[in-house]
């Protein structure tokens, strides 16, 4: 009886570990990323929809944007304590965006640091009540004011970690995908984790500054990297090359935006006419595009 009891326990842990897995892809020595699949946040996927993942040191495990949601949080710890016996030491997460954050909660333990850029503690108070009241209506899943982990580690222009005998440089970026961008650089492997700061496949989407994002593609743009990790989309390893869909759709963006604030015409004009030839080029189009047109056009409208 025992027996058929212990192996009763071994169907359902085995179940439960085949319902909850998550896959990842070996970058290189030491960089692990779960891919997103290119959708919009809802109540089959749960908001995972987004790259996360982690870099093993020595003696630490950095952790990379925690997932969509707490369940997606543990499947990811589990994965790693599956792949290495390092311990976890710092969670990042890149920026404001629930599909990077709201795993946070499945890592909330002793030992474990909280990382991001100085401006987003201030972005998650803004946003997180409306993320919260959303949640089980447009996502199917429960989350409460616990689930919302602000960063114990603020970074105001760059921070050094030290994984043991791995370092790796995170850089708060200017307002550009939101205004609380977070990079990720390892000199180890010469990887760039850029999270949001780069969409593949998937449209990007603007939720800071038009200019400053464009101004940011310009810096890294001057750099050579392996290997490039964006927040959507798959790895890149031809890295100019890669950058330039993503140029060509925001350069598109502020021109014809301008030329349109020149004439005269309204949002309204814009919404109706700019960018459409970028319309097959991107998955999501017409989920964001329009919501991108507003943005940009309300930041240029002011420009001197």
């Amino acid at each position: 009886m025992k027996q058929l009891w212990g192996l009763a326990l071994l169907l359902i842990s085995q179940q439960a570990i085949s319902v909850e897995a998550l896959s990842v892809k070996k970058v290189t020595q030491g960089i692990y990323v779960h891919f997103g699949e290119h959708q919009l946040p809802n109540t089959h996927n749960h908001g995972a929809i987004a790259n996360i993942g982690f870099i093993v040191g020595e003696k630490c495990v950095a952790v990379i944007d925690s997932g969509g949601n707490p369940e997606q949080g543990m499947a990811l710890k589990k994965i790693i304590q599956q792949t290495t016996q390092t311990p976890i030491c710092y969670v990042i997460n890149t920026h404001v965006h629930p599909d990077h954050v709201y795993g946070n909660s499945a890592f909330k333990t002793k030992g474990v640091k909280f990382i991001g850029h100085h401006k987003l503690a201030r972005a998650m108070a803004a946003r997180s009540q409306f993320y919260l009241d959303r949640a089980a209506e447009q996502l199917d899943i429960k989350l409460t004011a616990e689930d919302v982990i602000l960063p114990t580690i603020e970074v105001k222009d760059t921070l050094i970690l030290d994984l043991g005998n791995r370092e790796l440089t995170l850089t708060a970026h200017p307002s550009a995908h939101t205004d609380n961008d977070l990079s990720i650089y390892d000199k180890q492997s010469n990887t760039l984790w850029l999270s949001d700061l780069l969409f593949r496949q998937h449209i990007p989407v603007l939720d800071g500054s038009l200019n400053g994002w464009l101004a940011e593609l310009e810096k890294l743009e001057k750099n050579n990297y392996r290997y490039v990790i964006p927040g959507h989309g798959a790895v890149i390893t031809d890295w100019k090359n890669s950058l330039q869909p993503q140029k060509r759709y925001l350069t598109l963006l502020r021109d014809e935006i301008r030329q349109y604030l020149k004439q005269g015409k309204f949002l309204e004009d814009a919404i109706e006419n700019i960018g459409y030839s970028e319309a097959k080029r991107w998955k999501l189009f017409n989920q964001f595009h329009r919501k991108n047109i507003t943005s940009a056009f309300a930041e240029l409208e002011w420009e001197e």
